[in-house]
């Protein structure tokens, strides 16, 4: 959907992740109790930008009418990742056992079950940060093909495929989106303004681990999470 274009980068865990999370609150009169068991797993690259929810409990150790309640919770998880604030995509969550209270279980309870579960998760996972793909053709006079290449190669792209008419090459690339900012302007210059190009959002990929750093980083600057790291190192 093109709205991750501009809220671009986003993250999956990469390996499955078991969790076993209790949420219980007792405050003087009817409590919370709700206990969700099962695993976090990434979903294949065609689908990084979705969101599975599976239900495979057996008997009643989390009554059905609770079932929405955990997908619930886990659909909120998602939407505010610790990494680096983004949302988190491309995974599954499956619930396979989970335990209730006659008197304190309730909707709200498995709804923060369903949170604690996704976030003891990825506490645990080796995620990665995603970034929007982008479709790149670019049409050129034939002397600036060389030119026209580098540029790409520069700003991290792949080549996929060329062809030629006439005098004129057409260049196939998949290039990051944050690696396009400044292209026209620097097509235009290279080629004499003779270079044209189009793009179109094609997929999410694994982002460089250099710039998942990056953007680690400044999240974690931004929340203050960084400051506070740098502290307890130096004492």
């Amino acid at each position: 959907m093109l709205a991750h274009l501009h809220s671009p980068n986003q993250y999956i865990s990469v390996f499955k992740q078991r969790f076993d999370f209790l949420h219980k609150k007792q405050s003087g009169g009817a409590g919370q109790y709700g206990k969700v068991i099962g695993v976090l797993e990434p979903l294949d690259p065609e689908h990084y930008t979705k969101l599975e929810f599976e239900d495979r409990t057996v008997g009643t150790n989390i009554p059905k009418q609770f079932i929405p309640a955990v997908e619930k919770g886990f659909l909120e998880a998602c939407e505010k990742g610790l990494l680096c604030g983004h949302k988190i995509s491309g995974v599954r969550f499956v619930l396979e056992d989970g335990a209730h209270h006659m008197v304190d279980s309730n909707e709200i309870s498995f709804i923060r079950a369903g949170v604690g579960a996704v976030r003891q998760a990825m506490e645990k996972a080796d995620v990665c940060i995603l970034e929007p793909i982008m479709s790149v053709e670019v049409v050129t006079p034939n002397e600036f093909q060389g030119v026209v290449i580098s540029i790409i190669n520069r700003r991290h792209g792949v080549i996929t495929g060329q062809d030629g008419a006439d005098d004129y090459n057409t260049l196939y690339a998949d290039v990051p989106l944050n690696d396009m900012f400044g292209f026209a302007t620097e097509l235009r210059s290279c080629t004499e303004g003779k270079g044209e190009y189009t793009m179109e959002y094609t997929k999410y990929q694994p982002c460089m681990p250099s710039i998942q750093e990056e953007l680690v980083n400044k999240y974690q600057e931004s929340t203050g999470q960084l400051s506070a790291k740098k502290g307890k190192a130096k004492n």
